[in-house]
């Protein structure tokens, strides 16, 4: 798991690792039971505060993504991973209502839009 952290982006530090570890879940990469660094040895790997560490790790624990066992570890929880899909397709759902409201400005019909999205979709 490879979490990359911006420093010029202007999304906290904590919300940065949290989205990643989220995405990471979300994509398969990380699954139920597989168990995520300690705190410390986190915070030490990203060069960050444990503080850091601990907020992203309660966050997502309170989220449903990870359950921490005391004494034994820290582990991928997926009982949440259908609201994390759901504000998922939310968000890509929000881009498409502007993507049709400027294609309709634009006198785009339903199918020319339909043609250019396959087209685009089969390219990526």
């Amino acid at each position: 798991m490879k979490i990359i952290i911006a420093n010029n982006s202007d999304a906290p530090l904590y919300q940065q690792i949290k989205d990643q570890l989220k995405d990471a879940i979300f994509k398969g990469d990380l699954v139920e039971g597989d168990a995520l660094p300690s705190i410390r040895a986190f915070a030490n790997d990203l060069k960050v505060s444990v503080l850091t560490i601990r907020r992203v790790y309660e966050d997502m624990e309170q989220e449903g993504f990870i359950v921490s066992q005391v004494g034994i570890g820290t582990f991928v929880s997926t009982g949440n991973l259908e609201l994390l899909r759901d504000s998922k397709r939310r968000l890509v759902e929000e881009q498409m209502q502007q993507l049709i409201k400027t294609a309709k400005s634009l006198a785009i019909t339903k199918d020319e839009l339909n043609a250019m999205m396959a087209i685009l979709y089969e390219e990526e």
